[in-house]
């Protein structure tokens, strides 16, 4: 897994406030009712996040995350992956996620996701004009994922993703990726990464990919003081991604 329940999302360099947010509950277009979380942003700028967790569904840091992205004035939801299986309850780290988590499927993530890009578009949800995602781990490759999943969606971001989650869907991407690798990262080599960015630009993907160089997988995290302008220049790109590609 990626973060524990100690984890915190890194403040973003731009702050201001969320208006509101809060649990609730989202229904797919299969049926599926899954939990997610808003987050509203004060001053809107029109665009909006889905937040697709790592293994662990939806956890508090992804909660948090959601907000950081309010205050950054951009609407988000983040939503839990395991409706079908799991139902609603506790994501905390007595959950046990892994049974969960082979139970998951391309379609079913897509499906959720959708759902939540609906309620970003519509007035409860900010009526959102631009949509992207971003995710972490398993929900890195899930997010770039998306870029093939979802008819109207300008941009996925994931960290620390494994590229072979993504391969099969490499011919099918349309809307630009923004690939973040941490070059410590065990589950995905430098040669992997490597080899990923030559498959995309073969592929004539649109994407921009950055290596934090040592850094290790789930830096992400506000208590790694000693990757804190990693965490920075991470929010920096994503911010920049989003404003880049939002209409």
């Amino acid at each position: 897994m990626c973060y524990t329940d100690d984890a915190r999302p890194p403040l973003p360099p731009i702050s201001g406030a969320a208006a509101s947010q809060g649990d609730f509950e989202l229904t797919a277009s299969d049926g599926n009712k899954l939990m997610a979380y808003f987050a509203r942003a004060e001053k809107p700028t029109g665009a909006g996040m889905v937040v697709l967790p790592d293994v662990r569904g939806l956890h508090e840091f992804y909660k948090e995350l959601a907000q950081r992205f309010a205050e950054t004035g951009v609407d988000a939801v983040a939503i839990d992956y395991f409706g079908r299986t799991a139902g609603m309850g506790d994501r905390s780290d007595s959950f046990e996620y892994m049974p969960h988590v082979q139970q998951t499927t391309p379609e079913g993530v897509a499906s959720d996701t959708a759902a939540a890009i609906a309620y970003l578009k519509s007035k409860d949800g900010g009526a959102v004009k631009s949509v992207f995602t971003v995710g972490f781990c398993f929900g890195g490759s899930n997010s770039w994922n998306q870029s093939a999943e979802q008819p109207d969606i300008d941009g996925c971001i994931g960290f620390y993703g494994r590229p072979t989650r993504t391969e099969p869907f490499i011919s099918k991407l349309k809307a630009p990726l923004l690939v973040m690798v941490a070059g410590n990262d065990a589950a995905t080599t430098p040669e992997q990464a490597m080899e990923f960015k030559e498959q995309l630009e073969k592929a004539g993907v649109p994407f921009e990919q950055h290596v934090y160089e040592g850094a290790p997988h789930s830096f992400f995290d506000r208590s790694y003081e000693q990757w804190k302008d990693a965490c920075d220049d991470a929010w920096k790109r994503m911010l920049a991604f989003i404003k880049t590609h939002s209409t």
